[in-house]
């Protein structure tokens, strides 16, 4: 599909509260070497009490709109990615339209847990391409903290809360999109979940009581399948090699997990940004925390071919290819 949208700002938000190593040891049999061994995570933040995951998302447009100095007020359409919205209704991005009071923005939450920010991306190149939309707000974020069962040590070490924020706007000469790629399996869902009004899947009773539920090596083998196909189909489609990809920018899940995805798909590790390593995994929001820590580092240049690609509870996957304006 051709493509008239391009990403023109970014901002991000983590919460003060920093969750180390350490203090984990504290609070389950765990310790810092174990989990930088198997993780690569040290540090992750964690939501206050009465900190949701709206506050995160409209700290992290505020970021971008002191960083950028952009006008909010001719949004026309607001797309939140998020699993832990704070409530189920209203809706995490109408929460965020009535902060900022953007009059004629329309508003939609999406859940496609850590694949969440690819798929808002791709649908805001979508919207705007066809014409139907001109400049759309599109957040990640996630209060993990909020379902983290921390007695279960195999989880509780992985996960921290964060969000990211982008304008994709119309811009026919220089659009940031190349090429996507998506798809599912919803029967591994079983594999990462959360009980809501049901705790029944497929005729099997689920444990968990409304906290997160990870089958850590299943989705490891879930990512470690798809993500270098899809990485493949990518290149494929867009005329382009490993070697034309300036920045490799995955979930940011575990960094071994990332490793292995690298060799695999013949991407080089130090062309890669991550956030995992003091925001532990972040959901939805990992991917443009890592995006912005490269911008901060000074990484980024104009022109760079990024490849994104978000994967997780569905289970879900989805990538593509951008040009960085």
């Amino acid at each position: 599909m051709y493509s008239s949208a391009r990403v023109t700002a970014i901002g991000t938000y983590v919460p003060a509260i920093v969750l180390s190593n350490e203090d984990l040891e504290q609070m389950v049999e765990t310790n810092d070497e174990w989990i930088v061994q198997r993780s690569g995570i040290k540090e992750r933040r964690i939501a206050a009490e009465h900190e949701y995951t709206s506050h995160l998302c409209i700290a992290a447009v505020q970021d971008m709109v002191d960083r950028y100095q952009v006008d909010l007020s001719d949004i026309d359409f607001i797309l939140v990615a998020t699993h832990t919205p704070d409530f189920p209704f209203p809706s995490t991005s109408c929460l965020i339209q009535a902060h900022f009071d953007i009059s004629a923005a329309g508003t939609l939450d999406l859940n496609a847990t850590c694949a969440g920010f690819t798929y808002a991306l791709h649908m805001a190149n979508g919207l705007i391409s066809s014409g139907l939309h001109n400049k759309i707000l599109v957040i990640a974020g996630d209060t993990l903290s909020k379902i983290t069962d921390y007695s279960d040590r195999s989880t509780c070490i992985l996960f921290g809360d964060g969000a990211g924020a982008v304008l994709v706007e119309r811009d026919d000469a220089y659009p940031s999109f190349i090429t996507h790629v998506l798809g599912s399996n919803g029967h591994g869902g079983k594999h990462v979940y959360r009980t809501g009004l049901s705790s029944i899947m497929n005729g099997e009773e689920l444990s968990g009581q409304g906290k997160l539920v990870q089958n850590g090596r299943e989705v490891y083998r879930f990512a470690l399948t798809v993500v270098p196909q899809g990485i493949e189909s990518l290149l494929q489609q867009s005329g382009l090699n490993t070697e034309a990809i300036d920045w490799f920018i995955p979930h940011s899940a575990n960094l071994r997990m990332i490793e292995s995805i690298c060799e695999r798909s013949g991407i080089s590790f130090e062309k890669t940004l991550y956030s995992l390593v003091y925001y532990g995994n972040t959901s939805a929001a990992s991917i443009p925390l890592a995006l912005d820590l490269g911008i901060k580092e000074g990484k980024l240049m104009k022109g760079d071919r990024l490849l994104l690609y978000g994967f997780g509870g569905g289970l879900t996957h989805a990538g593509l290819i951008l040009r960085w304006g």
